[in-house]
């Protein structure tokens, strides 16, 4: 197991209303010092990403407009964990606000990572299965369109379509399907 290299100092080089940029000086344990810099979120306590199954055979999708991109892209409900929200109850919350709908069951799976060499942040995976219809006002600025896709066909729009691209839900519904296929074997 190699040896964590020491942080010598850490200042915050830029912000924004969502994130800060830091600067991180480190003395790794062969005593080179380097400078890396690290995105980390402004004011949140995490983020979740929810696999929300109608049934069993069928995952609810989003479609909405991710401006990194400047395009519609598919993915899982997702959001910012605020301040006193557990990770369940901030999952839900996200599902109803963004897809119209609660779960009964709510199972936290392994989290992501996402360029960890620069982006100091994890996303907490639920898998929300026995789904109810359930409507909360969220911040999105427009309505959020919901599409039912059979896991059937999952690979296919993962290999064929351009719209479902989100490393994160892909890896995520991936990790869904993992685990309801061992809890499955039992």
């Amino acid at each position: 197991m190699r040896k964590k290299p020491e942080i010598l100092d850490t200042r915050v080089v830029a912000r924004s209303r969502l994130f800060r940029i830091e600067a991180v000086n480190l003395r790794f344990s062969n005593g080179v010092e380097v400078e890396f810099e690290r995105l980390r979120g402004s004011g949140s306590v995490g983020a979740v990403i929810v696999v929300p199954m109608l049934d069993p055979e069928t995952v609810l999708l989003i479609r909405e407009y991710g401006v990194g991109l400047e395009r519609y892209e598919l993915g899982l409900p997702k959001g910012r964990v605020e301040p006193g929200e557990d990770m369940l109850e901030a999952a839900n919350r996200e599902l109803m606000e963004e897809a119209g709908y609660g779960a009964r069951r709510l199972t936290k799976l392994p989290a992501l990572s996402l360029a960890p060499g620069y982006l100091g942040h994890r996303t907490q995976v639920i898998l929300a299965e026995d789904l109810y219809p359930q409507r909360m006002v969220g911040d999105e600025p427009e309505p959020i369109e919901v599409v039912e896709l059979p896991l059937s066909r999952f690979e296919d729009m993962v290999m064929e379509n351009e719209d479902l691209t989100e490393g994160r839900s892909i890896a995520a519904i991936y990790l869904a399907l993992s685990h309801m296929h061992r809890r499955g074997r039992r």
